[in-house]
């Protein structure tokens, strides 16, 4: 198992460890459902599993070494993130553009409101709507901290140069683009 690891680093020209239980999981469940019948497929298996695997180390790692400490969770930094790019900005648009259900971006504002971070105000012209906005103690800790998980995801993605990101950035805006449709 081991040498498989190692022969798609090496065709990479890239140094991989190959040490790790989790990798070598992969590879034996890759091999297993290779020799599996359809619908068994051992390449999208790989894939999803390595998406999926980073997604969960990194996103671990953001919030246990960035956002915990500040009493924080990642979906909630996303959120100011978007705030500070976009501005005051309508919950629904919020969860739209997050990929969060309504009441998940409703409790993440409740909480961050409830820290200082973000504040509601209404929409001028429309007593029902309102925006969320950051406070200046929110924009603060925004820029703060995006510095801090900057370094953090420079770390993460150091393997590989500015090629291969600019690429697999590529590949992936391309599969989030026609992902399936989402209706049951």
């Amino acid at each position: 198992m081991a040498i498989t690891i190692f022969t798609s680093c090496l065709a990479l020209r890239k140094t991989c460890r190959v040490d790790r239980a989790d990798l070598r999981y992969a590879a034996y469940a890759r091999e297993r459902l290779a020799a599996m019948p359809p619908p068994a497929d051992a390449a999208a298996f790989a894939l999803a599993y390595n998406l999926l695997q980073l997604s969960y180390l990194l996103v671990t790692d953001l919030e246990a070494r960035i956002h915990r400490p500040r009493g924080w969770t990642l979906p909630g930094f996303r959120l100011m993130f978007k705030l500070w790019l976009l501005g005051p900005t309508q919950p629904a648009r919020l969860a739209e553009i997050s990929v969060m259900s309504r009441s998940a971006v409703t409790n993440a504002v409740n909480t961050l409101e409830r820290d200082g971070l973000v504040e509601r105000r209404p929409v001028p012209g429309d007593r029902r709507a309102l925006v969320v906005a950051l406070t200046p103690a929110g924009e603060a800790a925004v820029r703060e901290t995006f510095a801090e998980q900057t370094r953090r995801e420079q770390e993460w993605f150091a393997p590989l140069d500015a090629a291969e990101r600019e690429l697999l950035t590529g590949l992936l805006d391309r599969v989030l683009a026609a992902r399936p449709d989402e209706s049951p």
